[in-house]
C-alpha cells in the first residue's frame, strides 16, 4: 500500500504572560449607570480570540447582573486605561483580574447603598442575577437598578478602576531557577495521519487536544480558541515557510505562502481540562499559544509512526517528506 497511518503525540507547557521581571500590568474602569447599564472600559484589544466577552462575563459575574446589561469599550486610547500588548496568553489573566478588582471593589459601594437603603447590614446582602438578595433568603429584596439609580441621586459616582501587576520575579541568574512566571498554561495533542509513500503527501485525520485552561470562562469561545490554534500549527507543520532570498521576503502573497484551508483542517476533538488556578479570575488563566505549540510536534511524531522518517525541519511538504523515505529506502530501512 502506497498509504500509511500514524498516530503522535505532542505536550507542552507554557508560561502565561511576559515573565522574567517584565513589566506586566494591566487596569480596567467600570461605570454603572442609573439603570444599572454597565460599561467596562478595557486596554485589552480583542483580535478574535473573545476577550471582550470574557471582561463583561467577568464583569457581570463580579456585580451580581446580567452580562446583557454590559458593555465593553475596548483598545481606545483616548478613554481606555492602558493594559499592554495582546500577546502571550495574557488577557484573559491580567485583564480578567483587573476587572474581577474593580468589579468587587463597585459590588461593595453598591452593598453598602443597599444596606443603607433597606436598613441592615451590607454584610447580608449579595448581589445576583440584578437583584440584591439577603442571606438565606430566596427572595430579591430590590433591583441593582435602583441601587445604582439612589446612587445617581445622592451625587455618588458609581465607578471603580481595577488594576493588577503581573510583573514577577526573574530567575536565578546562575541557576536560572526561579517563578518566572505567574502561572503556566498546558496542553496535550494527538494527531492521526495518513502519508502517501509515494508522493510525500501528508493528509491530517484527525487532531484531539486537552487543555488545561483553569477555568472555562466562556466554553463555547475556548473550543473556538482550541480549534483556531490548532489549525495554525497545523499551517506551521504543513504548509507555511517564509522564504527570503538576501533579505527580500519571496513569499509575499497567499499565491506563494501556503495556509491551511478549510478543506485542508481536519475534525478537531476539544478535551478542556479545568484545574482551578487559585491566582487567576475566577480561577481562569490564559490559553492563546498554549493550543498552537503542540499541533506541530504531533503531527510530525505522526509521520515518523507511519513511515519511520523523522521529519526534522517545516513544513513537512510533500517533496520533503518524499526525499525523506526515499532516503531511508536507500539505507535499506523499512517503512512498516
Amino acid at each position: 500500500m502506497s498509504k500509511k497511518r500514524g498516530i503522535g503525540v505532542g505536550s507542552m507547557y507554557y508560561g502565561i504572560g511576559y515573565g522574567f521581571n517584565r513589566p506586566d500590568i494591566g487596569a480596567a474602569l467600570i461605570e454603572m449607570a442609573e439603570d444599572s447599564t454597565t460599561t467596562v472600559y478595557s486596554g485589552a484589544c480583542d483580535m478574535g480570540q473573545g476577550v471582550m466577552t470574557i471582561v463583561a462575563q467577568v464583569a457581570a459575574e463580579g456585580l451580581g447582573i446580567n452580562p446583557g446589561a454590559v458593555r465593553v469599550v475596548a483598545a481606545d486610547t483616548g478613554s481606555t486605561p492602558d493594559s499592554g500588548p495582546t500577546s502571550a496568553s495574557r488577557s484573559t489573566f491580567v485583564q480578567g483580574l483587573t476587572v474581577q478588582k474593580a468589579a468587587a471593589d463597585l459590588q461593595q459601594e453598591l452593598l453598602q447603598m443597599a444596606a443603607e437603603m433597606l436598613d441592615r447590614p451590607a454584610e447580608e446582602l449579595e448581589a445576583f442575577d440584578g437583584q440584591i438578595y439577603g442571606s438565606g433568603n430566596p427572595e430579591p429584596l430590590l433591583p441593582v437598578a435602583e441601587v445604582s439609580s439612589e446612587m445617581h441621586r445622592l451625587g455618588k459616582r458609581c465607578t471603580a478602576l481595577g488594576w493588577h501587576d503581573n510583573t514577577t520575579k526573574d530567575v536565578n541568574p546562575e541557576t536560572s531557577q526561579g517563578d518566572a512566571y505567574a502561572t503556566y498554561g498546558w496542553a496535550t495533542q494527538l494527531a492521526e495521519v495518513e502519508v502517501d509513500t509515494e508522493t510525500g503527501h501528508v493528509r491530517v485525520i484527525k487532531i484531539v487536544s486537552a487543555t488545561d485552561v483553569g477555568k472555562a470562562i466562556n466554553p463555547v469561545g475556548v473550543e473556538g480558541q482550541i480549534q483556531g490554534g490548532a489549525a495554525m500549527g497545523l499551517g506551521h507543520a504543513l504548509y507555511e515557510q517564509h522564504i527570503l532570498n538576501q533579505g527580500v521576503p519571496q513569499t509575499g502573497s497567499l499565491a506563494f505562502y501556503l495556509v491551511p484551508t478549510s478543506m485542508d483542517v481536519p475534525e478537531i476533538e476539544c478535551e478542556i481540562v479545568e484545574v482551578a488556578d487559585p491566582n487567576g479570575p475566577y480561577g481562569a488563566k490564559g490559553m492563546a499559544e498554549p493550543a498552537t505549540i503542540p499541533t506541530t510536534p504531533a503531527i510530525l511524531n505522526a509521520i515518523y509512526d507511519a513511515v519511520g522518517v523523522r521529519i526534522s525541519e517545516t513544513p513537512a511538504a510533500p517533496e520533503r517528506v518524499y526525499l525523506a523515505i526515499q532516503e531511508a529506502i536507500a539505507r535499506g530501512e523499512p517503512m512498516d
